[in-house]
């Protein structure tokens, strides 16, 4: 009979198996363990300690070689392997590559049931969990304007240079029209539930009451917003707007920026002789976005417009009125945070501008 392993333990090692086996908060194949070896320690033989403890001999004989050589650390659960992996990175990348490919026929966008089918051996869940990693959401629309405008590095750093730089003692005017606004009467008021409950909101059926074209000026130095109500946006509209607008700075330069609708674009020679201290700029093709105006309509959708009801052309353009008298009363021009403009870099949000 070969000699068993001798186990020699350390003061330190001791305390540490003894407070293994006496903790009941030590897991019972730790504190087995522990139990193992110090019997060992104490000279017993592998039969003697194993009869002692309940356990087959084979599990002694392990564990005090795997002590002698890896002392306490041995007496850890060595890694395992585990259940082989049922997909893998090639399955990603399958699944990735499906995206690229159409949808089947009588489908509009790709699903996750949809991927499945058509990959056959990747699960549902795998889909997903493929898609989360990399934050793909298949029902999410993104919309972005790209200019084409081969021009689109000066046109655009002229409006910005007006923005951050503007010439001393003019005047900086973003200017644009928000046509066929609707007068809609809509059925308002509180909505009781039968759990109890109430809400408020407005019925989906609504009756029509025509339609009005804004013209607006923000003045972007101050935030001030000066506007004029028309039933048609033609150039014969747009120009009495202007003459309106102009007025107001008799002996000032005043540099508009516009987008380019026909209405704007064609040359007013005559309107622009007359009015020698006015300079148009047009922002560049598909970029709206760069006149500050925009940002205004957008505040006044959500404020005024969205969700509220109106019985007459006359009570739509009175909300509109109200709602320009408290902006201009609080005003504050828009903070402009692009600082730069290069032909490489096309795209732009509303979100570089903040109020």
């Amino acid at each position: 009979m070969r000699n068993a392993t001798e186990i020699v333990l350390t003061t330190e090692e001791r305390n540490t198996l003894d407070s293994w086996q006496r903790s009941g908060s030590t897991e019972q194949r730790l504190a087995r363990r522990a139990q193992i070896i110090l019997g060992c320690a104490e000279g017993g033989q592998t039969t003697v300690v194993a009869r002692e403890l309940g356990v087959m001999p084979y599990v002694v004989s392990k564990w005090r070689k795997r002590f002698a050589t890896g002392r306490l650390a041995g007496l850890q659960d060595t890694p395992r392997s585990g259940k082989p992996r049922t997909y893998t990175a090639e399955t990603e990348k399958r699944v990735l590559a499906q995206l690229d490919q159409s949808p089947p026929k009588g489908y509009a966008q790709w699903n996750g049931p949809l991927l499945a089918q058509s990959l056959q051996d990747v699960s549902e869940h795998q889909i997903w969990r493929v898609l989360r990693s990399h934050g793909i959401q298949l029902q999410r629309r993104r919309s972005w304007c790209v200019s084409t405008d081969p021009e689109f590095a000066p046109k655009a750093a002229d409006i910005v240079g007006l923005y951050l730089d503007p010439p001393a003692n003019a005047v900086i005017l973003a200017v644009d029209e928000k046509p066929h606004i609707q007068a809609l009467e809509r059925a308002q008021g509180w909505l009781r539930l039968p759990d109890g409950k109430a809400v408020t909101g407005f019925n989906h059926e609504y009756v029509r009451h025509g339609t009005s074209t804004l013209f607006a000026a923000l003045e972007v130095t101050t935030g001030l917003v000066r506007a004029g109500h028309y039933a048609r946006r033609r150039r014969r509209e747009f120009l009495d707007f202007m003459n309106a607008v102009v007025t107001r700075y008799p002996r000032q330069e005043v540099h508009v920026v516009l987008d380019n609708l026909s209405t704007h674009k064609p040359k007013y020679d005559r309107w622009l002789a007359r009015h020698p201290n006015v300079h148009f700029h047009f922002t560049p093709t598909h970029a709206s976005w760069l006149n500050q105006i925009e940002v205004w309509f957008s505040l006044l959708s959500r404020h005024a417009l969205r969700g509220a009801s109106f019985l007459s052309i006359a009570q739509l353009r009175q909300a509109i009125d109200n709602f320009i008298r408290v902006h201009n009363h609080n005003a504050a021009p828009f903070e402009w945070r692009k600082t730069f403009v290069t032909p490489s870099r096309l795209k732009y949000s509303y979100s570089d501008l903040r109020k």
